[in-house]
Parts: C-alpha cells; sequence; structure tokens
C-alpha cells in the first residue's frame, strides 16, 4: 500500500470545516468553511499532502477545490463506506473531532485503491446543483400543503405561497435549459436521453450532467454509484433477502424511481413491470426497472444514437434487469 507523509482528514460542515491532521485527535482544529481560511490551512501541509473529507453536497466543494488547486491529492468518500469503516473499528464516539480522525485514518489505509477526486469541467455541477435544490424545493412545497389544509383561514396564504414556490420552480427551470443550452454536446446529449420512454426533461438533465461530471468505466459502475446494486446478505448455507446498497446521492436514486413509475404505466415497459410482479414485491420491481432504464439511458449515452423502441421490444428477453 502506498504511503505518504501527510493524510488529512476533514469534517465538513456549512460553516465550519473540523481537520485533522493526522489520525490523533490532538492535533485537529477548527476552521470556517469559507476561501481565506482554508488557503491559510492549505499553506501549512507539506507539497504532496492527501486531503480527504466526505461527500456533504455542495458544502465540502470549496475545500476540494482548493485543495486540488493547491497541487494536492483529494479524495471525495462516500459517507456511508467511512460510517462502516469507523464501525469496524470501534469508534467510541460520534463527534465532529472523531469524524475527522476517522476520515484520514480511512484514507491513509485505503488511498492505494481510492480514486482521486477532480473537479468536473463546464455546467454538469452547476446544473446537479440547481436540480438538487429544485427537489428540495418540491419538497418543502408538500410540506407546506399538508401543514395548512386543515386551516380554512390559511388556505388563500396557502395558495399564495404554492404559486411563489411555482413561479421559482419556472426559473429554475429556465436557468436548466440555458445551462444546456451553453453546451450543445451536453444539450444534445439530454434530447437523447429525454427520448427514453419514461425519462423527462429534468431526469434527462439530471443523468447527462452525471454522465459528463463523472468518467464511470462501465454501467456496472454506475449502477453501483447510484446505489441501486443489490448486496448478497448470505452466510454459510443460509441465503438472506438481497438488499440495496443505497450508496450514491439520495435524490438520484429517487430521480430514477420515479423515472420507473412512470415508464411502468408506458405501452412499452408495462409488460416488463408486469412480468416483474409476478415475481417480486412493487417496489422490488421498480428497483429492478429503474435498473433498467439507467441501463438503457448509459447506452445512448455511450452510442450517441437515439432510443429505438422497436429494438429495446425485440432484444428485451436479452437485457440484463
Amino acid at each position: 500500500m502506498q504511503e505518504t507523509n501527510c493524510v488529512v482528514g476533514a469534517d465538513v460542515a456549512k460553516a465550519e470545516l473540523v481537520i485533522s491532521a493526522d489520525e490523533h485527535s490532538a492535533s485537529v482544529q477548527h476552521i470556517p468553511n469559507d476561501s481565506p481560511s482554508i488557503t491559510t490551512c492549505l499553506q501549512t501541509l507539506p507539497a504532496g499532502a492527501i486531503v480527504a473529507m466526505e461527500s456533504s453536497g455542495i458544502y465540502h466543494q470549496l475545500l476540494a477545490q482548493l485543495a486540488f488547486a493547491a497541487g494536492m491529492r483529494v479524495y471525495v468518500l462516500n459517507a456511508k463506506d467511512v460510517s462502516l469503516y469507523a464501525k469496524a473499528i470501534s469508534a467510541r464516539a460520534k463527534t465532529d473531532r472523531v469524524d475527522a480522525c476517522v476520515i484520514a485514518r480511512y484514507a491513509r489505509e485505503h488511498s492505494a485503491h481510492l480514486k482521486a477526486w477532480r473537479p468536473c469541467s463546464g455546467i454538469s455541477l452547476r446544473l446537479q446543483q440547481i436540480l438538487d435544490r429544485r427537489d428540495k424545493l418540491t419538497e418543502q412545497l408538500v410540506r407546506v400543503r399538508q401543514s395548512l389544509r386543515d386551516i380554512p383561514e390559511l388556505q388563500a396564504v396557502s395558495k399564495q405561497l404554492e404559486a411563489s414556490y411555482k413561479d421559482v420552480q419556472a426559473q429554475m427551470d429556465r436557468l436548466i435549459q440555458q445551462l444546456l443550452e451553453t453546451e450543445p454536446p451536453v444539450h444534445a446529449a439530454a434530447q437523447r436521453l429525454e427520448g427514453i420512454t419514461g425519462i423527462g426533461e429534468r431526469s434527462a438533465a439530471r443523468l447527462a450532467a452525471l454522465f459528463t461530471r463523472i468518467p464511470f468505466e462501465n454501467i456496472d459502475a454506475v449502477i453501483g454509484y447510484s446505489g441501486l446494486d443489490p448486496r448478497p446478505n448470505d452466510s454459510g448455507t443460509k441465503h438472506g433477502r438481497r438488499r440495496l446498497s443505497k450508496r450514491g446521492p439520495a435524490p438520484l436514486r429517487k430521480a430514477l424511481y420515479v423515472m420507473a413509475m412512470g415508464a411502468s404505466h408506458s405501452k412499452l415497459f408495462k409488460p416488463y413491470y408486469q412480468l416483474l410482479r409476478q415475481r417480486f414485491a412493487g417496489t422490488q420491481a421498480l428497483v429492478i426497472l429503474a435498473r433498467k432504464l439507467l441501463r438503457i439511458a448509459w447506452g445512448v449515452w455511450k452510442s450517441g444514437k437515439a432510443f429505438e423502441p422497436e429494438r429495446y421490444m425485440a432484444e428485451s428477453a436479452c437485457v440484463k434487469t
């Protein structure tokens, strides 16, 4: 295993970073999550240092970008992997200080097998951020409706709030379209993806941003990243129920599930879904259909060709689930 003299673990929050310059809590420091503070901290690290952090939505982005620009090797880790590692080494507490030390230790022990983070080019990250915010806005709108629905006196206010939410969503949709149009290849790919039954305009933009942002080696890597890969639960002669890894970003899994729900009612995919329902519960069947849609989307992305429903129908019996 490749060793490095300095491995930095960072526990990232919106306002603060907790930095561990090695695996021992004595060296932990707290700094604001802003550019001047991070830059000053990075300047104290030796050349060739490794900087590791968990993926935390947008909050880790500034540290990752500044560390990469400073010539350091950056690892953005899956939070679930780090959590399982912490349990395996019997980390006794769950604090920011301990988390930073665990991240540093994990990165040191696994550096030979981790893939270094690189900043994405173009619009892909911006697209993902806007799409994620739009999803959050939709969730907030649902909560507003539910919280006010039993109060007749506030129905007018509820409708005003709903109109405001929808206005913001419409503006976000226009921004998504404008961003796509700034990069014609990505825009063209999104349009091809939208031609797949069950994949709408925003879902196509999300997939195009994902495939542009991350250089996946194959479809299995895509499915693994999405967290839709089933994991065995076997011990000796006992074969337990397989469960999804759920390792990747939850907004992506949710979007894929919504795509599958739409596709399950379509003329093209309904027979396949009904066949799955003979063997699996509804949620399991939708997950399998979501994986199939993801495989088709990856094929469309890699080939640069439009989805051909007739070809799918002819080959559906041979396509992996």
